[in-house]
């Protein structure tokens, strides 16, 4: 099967309606905490992520059976729809109580449109070109993760906040408009009725994708840190424009995720997944005691070249263990795992840190020492991988 074959134009669709998505909400995320302190809630700044990813953790099982039963698009544009909304209500807020409320709801976005992309990519994808092929997806989210923190930082300086959360949810409902060129891969489609959404126990997790998401959560709590904490650190370090640091971090794994995907294809997931667990130690070491802005842009960007190695081959792993007709929940499984440890890492990095400048060495050092025992679980576990197409 040749590149064309595999990377047709509903590939590319794909891609570049990801590129959107990622980039509507992740253009606020670094004004997010000084927009809080503004409504006087700077105590709360730990929930602005934990929250956003608790409505994705529990909104996983329902997107995965969704994603099996209905269909991989409307999964993800009901996600893109989310973001779409949100952002045009958060300029009327004027509450600690209704932004914290619309967090939640925003979480929706991440609970669905991401496993609908990775259960329609593992439908047009074989087997032994799945690592290459989520590094390209995982690039094009990147290039919007990377681009959407940049825009949002720059329109919040020079035209204020509703300018950006405006753009934000335009970038949503272009994303939408994408996904309605692109053709349902699913072969088998129910009618959505209320009863699909009865979830039954074996829906919420897959037990064949226990290893990938143990790997997932130990290291996803640096991501839940990094996004919570990076903003006070920077302005700490003297770096004005907040959204330049997750610029670094984004650009990091946007360069490494093709390499790391066609990487785990050659030579397996579990070598490349301890390479990546052991960079995450060290940049969160070299954050925690970062004493000037190269030493902390230094952390920032080996993180995100770890980061973008550890994804796609985690998504790569728990897509060939999972079950031909059960992608869905597969996928499903490791994005509960992923925002679990992203929640639980926003949630005690904002506790540990405590708005004390102080607490920022140990507030990392926990996410170093997470990662660090990701990396013995890779070391030590025994698992025998089969590819399923």
């Amino acid at each position: 099967m040749t590149n064309t074959k595999i990377y047709n134009t509903q590939f590319w669709l794909l891609c570049t309606s990801s590129l959107l998505f990622f980039a509507s909400f992740n253009m606020i995320i670094p004004e997010l905490p000084a927009y809080l302190t503004k409504l006087g809630g700077a105590e709360y700044k730990g929930l602005i992520i934990a929250l956003f990813t608790l409505t994705a953790m529990i909104s996983r099982p329902f997107s995965g059976r969704l994603a099996d039963k209905v269909g991989r698009v409307p999964v993800m544009m009901f996600g893109s729809g989310v973001c779409f909304l949100c952002s045009l209500v958060y300029p009327i807020l004027t509450s600690v109580a209704g932004f914290l409320l619309l967090r939640l709801i925003h979480g929706f976005s991440t609970g669905f449109t991401p496993t609908g992309q990775t259960a329609y990519l593992s439908d047009i994808i074989p087997a032994h070109r799945r690592g290459e092929a989520m590094g390209l997806l995982g690039t094009a989210g990147t290039l919007g993760m990377a681009s959407g923190p940049a825009i949002g930082g720059t329109l919040a300086n020079a035209f204020g906040l509703d300018v950006m959360f405006y753009c934000s949810s335009t970038f949503g409902i272009l994303s939408i408009l994408i996904l309605a060129g692109i053709r349902e891969t699913l072969q088998e489609k129910h009618t959505f009725h209320v009863s699909i959404l009865k979830v039954e126990t074996s829906d919420l997790f897959e037990p064949r994708v226990i290893a990938p998401c143990v790997v997932m959560v130990l290291s996803a709590y640096a991501y839940g840190a990094m996004f919570t904490i990076i903003p006070d650190l920077g302005e700490f370090m003297g770096i004005k424009n907040k959204g330049l640091l997750f610029t670094y971090l984004t650009v990091a794994s946007f360069l490494v995720r093709l390499i790391g995907g066609k990487a785990s294809d050659l030579w397996g997931r579990k070598p490349v997944l301890r390479l990546s667990t052991s960079l995450i130690v060290v940049s969160m070491l070299i954050i925690a005691f970062a004493e000037s802005k190269l030493m902390l842009i230094a952390g920032v960007t080996i993180y995100g070249f770890a980061q973008g190695a550890t994804s796609p081959t985690l998504l790569a792993w728990a897509t060939d263990l999972s079950h031909a007709h059960h992608k869905g929940r597969g996928i499903a499984s490791l994005y509960i795992f992923m925002e679990l440890g992203i929640g639980v890492g926003a949630f005690m990095s904002g506790l540990i840190y405590g708005n004390d400048s102080a607490n920022f060495a140990i507030t990392f050092s926990v996410c170093s020492f997470l990662a660090a025992c990701a990396f013995l679980f890779l070391t030590f576990f025994k698992s025998s991988v089969k590819a399923t197409s």
